[in-house]
């Protein structure tokens, strides 16, 4: 095992899975006698790395060779690095095809790695999936005909909820009248329509542009247009919500990686973290984060063609495709545009035909480098019901979770949508709310909603009694689920063990860590004072809940399992 590899096996046992994904695992290491190249995708990986995981790289090389450990270098990789790296490991693949590399120069340094599916399973569904997108390509009319051009109507939706980290209504309006695959005049907008491509001056993506330099010597039929009735919900209008911003996204602990690796993307389409999958309970921002990609990619290149849409609406599509005889201009569409990005894809669950066409269009958008980004409300092999051939897939880019927001984040949130809405909200009141509701931002924004209402309708001033008062219905039903006791069943049926051995006086550790968390727990999710709780935790002194909280809150640094524990046990207590 090399040097580098060693250091790689460490450094993935003592980091998060998270954050070695993201950070390590992009880099490409060039050994050499006497030095270590570590090369980074780009400037943004290559600054976080010398910041956060220098000091432990450089350790760890002192470790494994001991005096004769070589000096650290930390570079940019550049675009003939990528390729060459890319092709080695295309050469090394065991037979993989073209098209399976998306384990490619970013992902060089994780070929050691568990998971690293590289079988010849794989390469036979990639060379049957890029059959059909080349002769898609090649069969492909003009755009002025093409049924699936991009409109140049950007219609917007403004959220629902202040803030912008919910969703508008996902399905669009089937009221409207059936027009043609012909017709470029289709300049309205149904109000409820979720596909999307922005492009807002060409009618091309680059990725066509370049299909068309390499065919423009060829000799080739023009094609007459086609006439095929098709419903409007079909029509493809930009709904990348110009509201949905990184600068407006709220980020915190909880969701600090996911805005980073999505800030990446923006940046680098089609790069090292490709697909991105982000996964998460429902109201935590993944949809925001979506559109805030889509309004970067555009920012930067204003040709990109992107399309932003829920699951269901891929199903739709491709039902109607199949209704209208239209199933090849169906494919054209979705294998062109320049990102694709798909909120929810967990309702691909159980749909076998929409599955099997999506598995295509991934790998045709992966072999031509364009960017595909999912979310999900879980952990992409938790998806029951999705073939495990596309569960593989999503993990070869990066995988990452966005989590319930922390109280600082909460009130940090309300702060900023009371400040959009020109409320004054005082500081106690925002953490006054926060500390109660903390299951996902929706919920909290819903309440800050009720609150700024009951305030305008009445014209009282918004204080802790006010809210209390508006709330008391939300805040009954809170208090109801978190209480102390509940606290400790819930924590002894998460651990296996009885409510008896949290309030023994037990000291071995597997009653006494338990104990620990239900203290901690109950001093955030409750309003009990230390004297309070030592006494419904079998009379122990105050100072005995003040030594567990800090302990857990220690261990939720430095120990992932205490972390993922701790988070389950807050999510299933406020849900």
């Amino acid at each position: 095992m090399s040097l580098w590899n060693q250091c790689l096996e460490r450094l993935r046992q003592e980091l998060p899975t998270q954050q070695f994904s993201m950070w390590i695992r992009p880099l490409v290491c060039e050994e050499q006698e006497g030095y270590v190249a570590l090369f980074a995708p780009n400037r943004f990986v290559l600054d976080w790395v010398r910041d956060k995981y220098l000091d432990n790289i450089t350790g760890l090389l002192r470790e494994f060779a001991g005096e004769s450990a070589p000096q650290l270098h930390l570079e940019v990789m550049n675009r003939q690095r990528v390729n060459n790296s890319s092709q080695q490991n295309s050469a090394s693949s065991s037979g993989m095809s073209k098209s399976a590399p998306r384990q490619n120069a970013y992902q060089h340094s994780a070929q050691s790695q568990p998971g690293s599916n590289q079988s010849g399973s794989i390469q036979q569904e990639h060379s049957q999936s890029a059959s059909q997108p080349q002769q898609s390509s090649a069969n492909q009319s003009p755009t002025s005909h093409n049924p699936y051009s991009h409109s140049n109507t950007n219609q917007h939706h403004s959220p629902q909820n202040i803030g912008g980290f919910s969703r508008g209504n996902d399905f669009a309006d089937n009221n409207s009248g059936d027009k043609s695959f012909g017709d470029r005049s289709s300049g309205d907008s149904s109000s409820g329509d979720r596909n999307s491509s922005i492009n807002a001056n060409s009618s091309r993506s680059y990725h066509e542009q370049n299909r068309a330099a390499n065919q423009a010597s060829a000799p080739r039929t023009q094609p007459s247009p086609r006439v095929v009735p098709i419903p409007e919900a079909m029509k493809h209008k930009s709904n990348i919500n110009p509201t949905y911003q990184f600068d407006n996204f709220v980020e915190g602990k909880s969701n600090q990686l996911a805005r980073a690796a999505a800030t990446q993307v923006a940046n680098n389409p089609g790069g090292s973290y490709n697909p991105l999958f982000i996964y998460g309970g429902t109201g935590l921002g993944k949809t925001h984060l979506l559109h805030a990609v889509g309004n970067g990619i555009v920012a930067n290149n204003g040709d990109a063609k992107i399309v932003y849409m829920h699951s269901e609406r891929f199903v739709q599509d491709m039902v109607k495709a199949l209704q209208n005889n239209a199933i090849e201009d169906f494919k054209r569409f979705y294998r062109s545009v320049d990102a694709l990005l798909i909120d929810d894809i967990q309702f691909f669950a159980n749909k076998e035909r929409s599955q099997e066409e999506f598995f295509h269009t991934f790998n045709a958008l992966l072999e031509g480098n364009q960017q595909i980004i999912l979310t999900s409300d879980r952990y992409p092999k938790e998806i029951d019901g999705v073939e495990d051939r596309l569960k593989s897939r999503f993990g070869w880019g990066l995988t990452i979770a966005i989590e319930p927001p922390e109280l600082e984040t909460r009130v940090a949130i309300l702060m900023r949508k009371a400040a959009e809405n020109r409320i004054h909200l005082p500081n106690e009141v925002a953490f006054f709310i926060a500390k109660r509701l903390r299951s996902n931002v929706r919920e909290l924004e819903g309440a800050l909603n009720r609150v700024i209402a009951n305030a305008n309708f009445t014209g009282r001033p918004i204080t802790i009694d006010f809210v209390r008062e508006a709330l008391r219905d939300l805040l009954a039903l809170q208090e109801k689920l978190v209480t102390v006791d509940n606290i400790q069943k819930t924590v002894a049926d998460y651990y296996k063990i009885k409510v008896a051995d949290i309030l023994s006086k037990r000291r071995s550790r597997s009653v006494a860590r338990p104990r620990q968390v239900a203290m901690a727990l109950a001093k955030e999710l409750t309003n009990h004072s230390l004297p309070e709780l030592g006494n419904a935790f079998g009379g122990r002194d105050h100072t005995t809940v003040l030594h567990a909280c800090r302990k857990i809150e220690q261990l939720r640094e430095e120990s992932h399992d205490i972390k993922e524990d701790y988070k389950n046990l807050i999510r299933t207590l406020s849900s």
